[in-house]
């Protein structure tokens, strides 16, 4: 049922998020800001399919705690680790994707393009972030 939720609630804001580049394109489309909107949306559309990724090593790792009640506590705890580290990565993008809100076009472009370049920031550090604590939880799998 999550799941469901989750992909229901991810194809709005995709959806929401390419009617607004369709009008924000049709109205500038070769504008720095507009380029600047592009390429933050690049960074995100190219790390967004992991979250598929993140919750399936998630719920390997869990399976993995669940199926062995014999396991060292230090072991175990290092799995939380990873799991919560996980976490982090997955809501940092939900948080980023919640946060984003690009100035309309009528908006002051230097304020336009001083919000999209901090928000380049932001999501450069979320795909860091998702793309580390993914190799950390194959390194612990060995799904590498």
């Amino acid at each position: 049922m999550k799941t469901t939720a989750f992909l229901l609630l991810m194809l709005t804001l995709v959806a929401c998020n390419k009617g607004a580049q369709t009008t924000t394109e049709a109205a500038n489309e070769d504008s720095p800001n507009q380029i600047l909107y592009d390429q933050v949306m690049d960074v995100h559309d190219e790390v967004m399919p992991k979250m598929d990724e993140i919750m399936k090593l998630k719920r390997d790792l869990q399976e993995q705690i669940a199926n062995t009640p014999d396991m060292v506590v230090e072991r175990k705890q290092q799995i939380e680790k990873i799991i919560s580290n996980l976490d982090s990565a997955s809501n940092a993008m939900m948080d980023w994707m919640h946060k984003f809100n690009p100035l309309p076009d009528t908006a002051d472009q230097e304020k336009a393009r001083a919000y999209l370049e901090g928000e380049m920031e932001r999501v450069k550090n979320v795909k860091t972030l998702m793309l580390e604590s993914i190799d950390k939880a194959k390194q612990d799998t060995g799904k590498e």
